[in-house]
Parts: C-alpha cells; sequence; structure tokens
C-alpha cells in the first residue's frame, strides 16, 4: 500500500517503477482521483464553517429579537446539515475508490533490481555445490516415490481430486523429519522463534499482507469467510498487525511450519506429474519484522539461513535475483533459491526470500516507535520459505537415488529417521 503523498511527490519515479514491473503508470489516475477527494474535503470544511457561523448568528439574532432572520438561518443550518451529510458519504466513496486502487498496486523494487520482463530477466547471485554425475539415467521423484510403493497419488485422485497425494510409511517420515530438521536449524542455529500459528485467518489478514484483493481466486475460502492460508506468512506477519513496537524489542524473527493451500489458479498444464505444485503441501516459513534501516542486512540474513538447510543437505542448488517482472506483488527485492532437480535436468524454485519494506505495514498499520525522535514509524516486513519441504522431499528423492530404485537418507536426517540409512 501506498502513501498518496509520496506518489504526488514522485510521480515520475512511481511511474518507471511501474513500467519496471510491466505495468501502465497510473500517477496520473491516482491523483486525479485524490485531487477530487482534496476538493470535496475542501467543501465539507468550507460548508462546517458556514454551519459553525450560521448557528453562532442564530443566537445573536434572537438575542436582537430579529425572528425573521432567525427561521432563515435556521433553515440555512438545516440545508447545511443535510449537504454536509450527502458531503461526507461522497468523500468516503471518493476515499474508498482512491483505497481500492491503491491497493491493487504492486510495490516499487529497490534500486539494485535488475529491470525485466519475467524469469528471463533474473540474474543468478551465486551457485552453490555441483550436481552429482549418475552412472545411470536418473529417475523424477514420482517415479522413485511410486516404484517404492511409497507415493501414491491415484489413490490421492480418488480420495481429493487432482494435486493430492498419499505419502506412506518411511516417505512421509521422511517428509516430517525434513520439517523437524529445518525448525531445529532455524530455532537452534538461526535464532528465530518457533510459532505454531492458525491455518484460517480474516480477510483484513490476507489484506494486510497483499494477498487480498488481487489474488483471492489462488486462494480456498471456507463457508463462514475465512481464508486458508497460503503460506504462514500471513498469520506470522499479522502478529504486528495493528501494533506500535518499541525499537529495542526488534527485530522479531518467527518460524512455523504449517500446510500451505493453493489453488493453483492459472497453473493449468503446468507440473500436472508429483509434488511440484500441488493444493495443498508443507512448509517451513521465516517471518522478520524489523526497522528500515536494518531490513537489507535482514533480508542478506534470512535468505542465509534458507540457503544453509540446502547446504546441510548437501544439495546443489543456485541463489537468483529476481528482476523486476518476476517478483511478487509485495516485494520490492526478492532472492530465489533453486535446486538441483536430476530427474529433470533443472533448477526449480524451492525458497522465495523477500524484502517487503514497508508496503505490509501500512496495509497492517504496524509501527514502531524509534528510540530517538518522536512519533513512529512503520516496520519493514520480511518473509521467506526455509524451504518448500515438499520440494525437499522432491530434491532429496531425486539427488540421493540409487541405481536399484533405493533411496540414500542425508546424514543429516538419519537422526530423525531412527538411524535409517537407505529407504529401499
Amino acid at each position: 500500500m501506498f502513501d498518496i503523498r509520496w506518489i504526488r511527490d514522485n510521480a515520475e519515479a512511481f511511474d518507471r517503477a511501474l513500467v519496471n514491473r510491466g505495468k501502465a503508470p497510473l500517477s496520473a489516475t491516482l491523483l486525479e482521483i485524490d485531487d477530487r477527494r482534496r476538493a470535496q474535503m475542501t467543501r465539507l470544511q468550507e460548508m462546517q464553517a458556514r454551519q459553525n457561523a450560521a448557528s453562532k448568528d442564530i443566537g445573536k439574532a434572537k438575542a436582537t429579537k430579529d425572528e425573521a432572520r432567525a427561521q432563515a438561518l435556521m433553515a440555512e443550518v438545516a440545508s447545511l446539515k443535510a449537504d454536509i451529510q450527502a458531503g461526507e458519504a461522497a468523500d468516503r466513496t471518493i476515499q474508498a475508490e482512491l483505497e481500492a486502487a491503491l491497493a491493487e498496486i504492486p510495490n516499487v523494487p529497490q534500486a539494485d533490481v535488475p529491470v525485466g520482463s519475467d524469469e528471463h530477466g533474473n540474474v543468478e547471485v551465486r551457485r552453490v555445490g555441483t550436481p552429482r554425475s549418475f552412472d545411470f539415467a536418473p529417475k523424477q521423484h514420482f517415479e522413485i516415490g511410486e516404484a517404492l510403493g511409497l507415493m501414491d497419488f491415484e489413490t490421492a485422485g480418488k480420495v481429493s481430486g487432482a494435486r493430492f497425494v498419499f505419502l506412506k510409511g518411511k516417505l512421509a517420515r521422511l517428509e516430517r523429519a525434513l520439517g523437524q530438521f529445518m525448525l531445529d536449524l532455524h530455532t537452534d542455529v538461526h535464532g528465530y522463534t518457533e510459532i505454531d500459528p492458525p491455518f484460517l485467518v480474516k480477510t483484513e489478514s490476507a489484506y494486510g499482507t497483499g494477498n487480498l484483493p488481487k489474488f483471492a481466486e489462488d486462494l480456498f475460502r471456507t463457508t463462514e469467510g475465512f481464508w486458508l492460508v497460503p503460506t504462514a506468512e500471513i498469520p506470522l506477519t499479522n502478529i504486528v498487525r495493528e501494533e506500535i513496537l518499541d525499537e529495542t524489542a526488534l527485530p522479531f524473527r518467527f518460524t512455523a511450519w504449517t500446510p500451505c493451500f493453493r489453488s493453483e489458479a492459472g497453473s493449468a498444464g503446468r507440473d500436472t506429474r508429483g509434488m511440484i505444485r500441488q493444493h495443498q503441501f508443507l512448509k517451513v516459513e521465516l517471518v522478520s519484522i524489523t526497522t528500515p534501516e536494518n531490513s537489507a542486512a535482514e533480508h542478506e540474513r534470512m535468505t542465509a539461513a534458507a540457503e544453509e538447510v540446502l547446504k546441510r543437505l548437501e544439495l546443489p542448488f543456485r541463489t537468483m535475483a529476481l528482476c523486476t517482472g518476476d517478483m511478487g506483488f509485495a516485494s520490492q527485492k526478492t532472492y530465489d533459491l533453486e535446486v538441483w532437480l536430476p530427474g529433470q535436468n533443472a533448477y526449480r524454485e524451492i525458497s522465495s526470500c523477500s524484502n517487503c519494506g514497508d508496503f505490509q505495514a501500512r496495509r497492517m498499520n504496524a509501527r514502531y516507535r524509534p528510540q530517538e525522535g518522536k512519533g513512529t514509524r512503520f516496520v519493514h516486513t520480511l518473509n521467506g520459505s526455509g524451504v518448500a519441504v515438499g520440494r525437499a522431499l522432491v530434491a532429496v528423492l531425486e539427488n540421493y537415488q540409487n541405481a536399484d530404485g533405493s533411496v540414500t537418507v542425508p546424514s543429516v536426517l538419519r537422526p530423525y529417521m531412527g538411524g535409517l540409512e537407505v529407504i529401499g
């Protein structure tokens, strides 16, 4: 969410940022709405001032027993009262129009974000690990899981439909081991506080993070009006909604392991086989709440925490700086971690770490009180996958597969697997 005053003062930069994100310039449209709002407020103030003056004059007219003037003034006040009520309704309508327009606008990219129209404009920041050389043709994860009899898409389709899976036995435990390993790493090593949040949120919570109203079709909604979380980012970030925090308490760092629910609207025909793109999946989320001065460093720190998961799992990956046309709606800068999948012979996204600046904070009215100076300032919010558990399972299966169809358990996960070394 943007401050219309900032847009008025920085119209050219605002339009240039939108163009870089593949959007049309909007400052003229927004400022026209704001001009109407300002003019309406001026008319209201003038009518209210006249109403106050006329009310005083009524008393004076009555004091001088000028009944005719008193009656005329009372009629004017009554007319002004009706006009003011209509004017206030018009003001609310214009304000709602402006807020609705602002709510649809994506965040402005930081100056160092590469300019591009789609994923082809993303820039590789670093590459870690060397893809394994196989002496056999590596299989994709669903071929491995189905051959083991531990990954069942057919039964899941019968029960729930497409884009669901039943994991069984050791694969179910392996997925649980991955989530537990990530939580332990982020809490014990990286200093995040574990949260077990609600999986259903209110509309204002989804609005606060920028998921609503623009992406309603991507979410699942209950008949009671709750929204199933597409990511734990929503409940974790909204912990500070409508709060005024002390600067000395920052940063807040939260992590949660939750199911995530997505309709995958617009993904017809993409990744229809396997676990890459599902309606329900598990993810360990990272959220930070900090000051504007520290958010850039916090972004690097968060990304490093997500990278450490892949390093300890010994999975090859690369870190990509997303270009302006490929970033998420609320982000002003994003790093994607892409893990190597030998079955696909490609790098695929497994984590996205974003600095949202004060974009979400403005929507949530989340502020802090600086140690020096007066007043309050908006916090900066950051979020990242630390990492997607289902895709980590996919990566482990494909990178640790053996010629006989078995899968070696990564050494870091064996304590969570009761010492098991191979799933066969």
